[in-house]
């Protein structure tokens, strides 16, 4: 079904804080509309609204037809208990609630209940639309996990494998996605892109994937927190790059050609207001009192430069008002460097790691110091099992594994298991860093974005976002030489991406990078790169 979404002078907030305001937007069969914007500029409450489960604060959304079905896929932290891979995809692709409604119309059908007639056709019309009637057929030909398997047992590979086909195996007739490439690898990537770009209907994503971006998106939304200020730029994620930057050159020159000629108008102002006082006072000391000609002079001059300000302050009111553009807030990251270590930071020698399905190896593997690694390989390959081994925390069924002298560690897990539990951020923190006082944690925190309605909180209740930045204010505290990031770009803002990819430009030590943000591999320097495929490394 062709669908058109249609949003008019949309406004939302939380509480006195307004989030955007004044926003259009059409979405029509085939755009694909990128949502862009810092962490907690609004992107995921837009989503909501479009998808009818918040209520805004202003404006309205409506879809065209009326019933065409609008649909919302977020992101999922964690996984229900007892839901199977098939359940979790029949209630993510609409299927669940479109059988429940079904089941609902045709027991007021046999039971004749009046107008059960059009509530069923409408029903089972909708049932059809969402593809339920050859859902099984279809998940059993796509790339996932046993579909009677509980979610809970997959592996991080196998969810995200299954979180896709949510995706590719939904039929709605306008798409919502929130950041739908974390944790998918390239291969994935690849295949969520093609479903994207060969979708009939109208999209609406958030991504902090560039990449992504630039191979997807037809059009962007740029929701800038900082300026109170929506824009729609036209064209790809290129093309707003380069509009943006423009559009900001020209706003800030537009305030500097009006703050010089305020700036130039007020000195001219200020002086001309010396020189009346100055003729004021020169006229009452100097002049005798029979010399009417020359006490005229003087007040006729005084009283021209009174006018001359006057008119100078006009000018000043009449003044076009150009706001000074504000500044977003920046994440001015550095990773602090812990004393070089020895030569070898890390070794494998014969490593096997045996799993149910699964084995590791043999793997033998020297990392030295300065070695900048990119790590990379399918998911369920095997990289979380080698980073394990190599770091001590797993050990090989077979072979040794060791860590080298004066090694210290820093590390950015792609769960953000330090920052999961029900302790207080602050709380978290003096367990991780007992020597830091709390007000020099909470100064840390704060040059995160993470401020005081966050460091009171469960770690637990933090956005995936904000659990990523705490985990770098992390390393930013604790000298480290062996620094481990593991898809570190998951739930990060554009903004805070590229000062990572510059922090990790000036880090001294050793770096091991796992990541399938193929900007960020492109953007940091690497010496090494390590492929690990069905369990087997190999060095490209």
């Amino acid at each position: 079904m062709s669908a058109t979404l249609v949003v008019k002078d949309l406004a939302a907030g939380h509480g006195d804080r307004n989030l955007f305001s004044g926003l259009d937007l059409v979405v029509a069969p085939g755009d694909v509309v990128g949502v862009v914007g810092a962490n907690g500029a609004g992107k995921s409450t837009l989503l909501r609204l479009l998808a009818g489960l918040d209520e805004p604060a202003d404006g309205r959304v409506g879809v065209s037809p009326p019933h065409a079905v609008v649909g919302y896929l977020p992101q999922e932290e964690g996984r229900i208990t007892g839901e199977t891979v098939r359940a979790f995809v029949e209630r993510r692709t609409g299927v669940t609630a479109a059988q429940q409604a079904l089941d609902t119309a045709t027991a007021a059908l046999s039971e004749g209940v009046p107008g059960a007639d059009d509530a069923y056709a409408e029903a089972f019309e909708r049932w059809l639309g969402l593809g339920a009637a050859d859902l099984d057929e279809r998940l059993a030909a796509a790339d996932v996990p046993d579909p009677d398997a509980l979610m809970t047992t997959l592996s991080g590979g196998e969810a995200a494998r299954a979180a896709l086909a949510s995706l590719v195996l939904s039929r709605y007739d306008v798409v919502l996605l929130d950041e739908p490439t974390n944790d998918l690898d390239l291969a994935g990537l690849d295949t969520l892109e093609r479903f994207v770009t060969g979708l009939s209907t109208g999209v609406v994503v958030v991504s902090h994937d560039r990449e992504f971006l630039a191979r997807t998106v037809t059009s962007v939304v740029e929701l800038d927190l900082a300026q109170q200020q929506v824009a729609t730029y036209g064209g790809g994620y290129e093309a707003y790059l380069e509009e943006r930057a423009v559009a900001r050159r020209h706003a800030r020159e537009a305030y500097e050609e009006y703050d010089d000629t305020r700036s130039a108008l007020v000195d001219r102002g200020r002086m001309q207001r010396a020189w009346m006082e100055k003729g004021v006072r020169n006229a009452r000391r100097k002049a005798p009192d029979n010399d009417k000609i020359g006490r005229k002079f003087r007040s006729e001059a005084s009283e021209k430069q009174a006018a001359k300000a006057r008119q100078t302050q006009r000018r000043i009111e009449r003044l076009e008002v150009v706001e000074e553009p504000r500044k977003e807030w920046e994440l001015r990251m550095e990773i602090a460097p812990a004393p070089r270590s020895g030569a070898v930071v890390a070794g494998a020698r014969g490593v096997v790691v045996r799993r149910p399905g699964f084995v590791l190896g043999p793997v033998d593997l020297q990392l030295d110091w300065a070695d900048r690694v990119a790590l990379t390989g399918a998911n369920g390959s095997g990289k979380s099992t080698l980073l394990s081994v190599l770091l001590g925390r797993t050990a090989p069924d077979e072979g040794t594994a060791t860590l080298g002298p004066g090694v210290v560690v820093g590390e950015v897990d792609q769960a953000r298991g330090s920052f999961t539990g029900p302790a207080t951020l602050l709380d978290t923190f003096a367990g991780l860093l007992p020597e830091l006082p709390d007000a020099d944690v909470r100064t840390l925190l704060a040059k995160f974005g993470l401020r005081a309605a966050h460091v009171h909180r469960a770690s637990a209740t933090l956005s995936p976002g904000e659990r990523t930045r705490a985990a770098l204010a992390l390393l930013q505290a604790r000298g480290v030489n062996l620094l481990v990031l593991d898809e570190p770009t998951n739930h990060l803002d554009l903004p805070a991406i590229e000062q990572l990819e510059s922090a990790l430009g000036s880090f001294p030590g050793t770096l091991v990078l796992v990541t399938h943000d193929r900007r960020m591999l492109e953007a940091v320097r690497t010496t090494r790169h390590l492929h690990v495929q069905d369990g087997r490394v190999t060095e490209r």
